[in-house]
């Protein structure tokens, strides 16, 4: 399987640590997949001009996923804010003035050229780029990471142009989960599933409904667990096309996740700035 990344990077600071981390749906996606054994990763996205954008796109290197076809832009990288509450992950809005915040990604022919060598484009609803999803799933198969995005009309506007849908539904019963899901398939996505943590998650391929538990874990740390979990599936259902053994994979792959600090490790010292 071969998949390409396009959207969000950043760095989570975690504050009463004194270290960031590389993260960013589309970012820790790309990685996993590559850590799944995907073929070949690629990463397109706007990079700022700082040492934190120096330090994702190494770590992107040293992880094997290219980014050649990236934007460098004159701001900021985006900087959310992790805190260590009772023993819980608490999130906290960074610094408005970023290049996550300031700019949105085009994509241009040369970006289209490249996207077709790929299986699968992978993006969500954190890379602002649903005017572009027209494009993409011309290209590929296209991924979307809705969290917990589910307004009916932003569905009817990006549901059309996907081959697999994820969402976050820890907060919705067993039944808002399934009509969610026929109602994204509905609209014309071809699988679609919602992760319910600790309920497992749920799937859906237009005609049959697919339910996993979670996996026991060693939790360290569990930012990113929905981003491997999303990566695990992709990987082994391209590569099988067996709903059962991706789940179980995807299960397996989130809870070895949670093991890890940050979205996939390489912790870096946070700067005074």
């Amino acid at each position: 399987m071969k998949l390409i990344a396009v959207g969000d990077n950043v760095t989570d600071c975690y504050m009463d640590e004194g270290v960031y981390f590389p993260g960013g749906n589309a970012v820790n996606v790309a990685v996993n997949c590559r850590k799944n054994g995907a073929e070949q990763v690629e990463y397109i996205g706007i990079f700022g001009d700082d040492e934190n954008a120096q330090w994702i796109r190494a770590c992107l290197a040293e992880e094997g996923v290219g980014f050649s076809r990236s934007r460098r832009v004159y701001a900021p990288s985006a900087r959310p804010r992790v805190y260590l509450k009772d023993g819980d992950r608490v999130f906290g809005a960074g610094p408005r003035e970023s290049c996550q915040h300031l700019f949105a990604l085009r994509i241009v022919p040369e970006d289209v050229e490249l996207i077709r060598q790929f299986d699968v484009c992978h993006t969500s609803c954190y890379s602002n780029i649903e005017y572009e999803l027209p494009a993409l799933a011309a290209a590929c198969k296209v991924s979307f990471d809705f969290s917990d995005k589910r307004d009916p009309e932003y569905l009817k506007r990006v549901c059309p142009h996907l081959t697999y849908a994820f969402f976050s539904g820890a907060d919705l019963t067993l039944a808002d989960c399934r009509a969610l899901l026929e109602q994204a398939c509905g609209l014309g996505t071809k699988i679609a599933g919602v992760t319910r943590g600790k309920e497992g998650a749920l799937f859906y391929d237009g005609s049959d409904f697919c339910s996993q538990g979670i996996k026991p874990a060693n939790a360290v740390d569990t930012m990113g667990a929905g981003d491997s979990f999303i990566a695990g599936f992709l990987t082994r259902y391209e590569d099988t096309g067996k709903m059962g053994e991706a789940l179980d994979y995807a299960a397996e792959r989130a809870a070895l996740s949670c093991g890890v600090r940050g979205g996939f490790g390489h912790p870096h010292p946070m700067n005074e700035n």
